[in-house]
């Protein structure tokens, strides 16, 4: 007789955002607005809003309504974020940390300086507008 295991799926916590950011290069962390927010060569890419639920990532406003509409339940605009090229994402959707570290690493990469993405080329570079 065999016994089947069941798979528990772990959704990401702010504890994972916190270790996967701060892996990247040169990134720090900073309280502004009364939440975590992480930089990289003083420059934000993500932050923790609230009640730590979701996260706050760069993303160019086509991609990201583009990405709003086809994953509702994962993507939002916040009221304030919709000027900016912002998106949330629900981290109870995401499917691992390897999707986690992939929209984070892509967030790095739209605010890391050339001298960064030239030195860590397998983070890749951010694709061209």
């Amino acid at each position: 007789m065999s016994v089947g295991l069941a798979t528990v799926r772990v959704m990401p916590d702010a504890e994972d955002v916190r270790r996967i950011a701060l892996s990247l290069p040169d990134t720090t962390e900073k309280i502004a607005w009364s939440m975590p927010t992480f930089r990289v060569a003083g420059k934000m890419f993500a932050t923790l809003p609230e009640d730590e639920t979701s996260i706050a990532v760069r993303c160019p406003k086509e991609e990201r309504d583009e990405l709003v509409l086809a994953e509702p339940g994962k993507f939002w605009i916040a009221d304030h974020e919709a000027g900016f090229a912002w998106v949330r994402v629900r981290l109870a959707y995401l499917e691992d940390d390897g999707e986690l570290r992939d929209i984070l690493a892509d967030s790095w990469r739209q605010a890391a300086p050339t001298r960064l993405l030239e030195s860590y080329p397998e983070l890749g570079l951010p694709a061209a507008e």
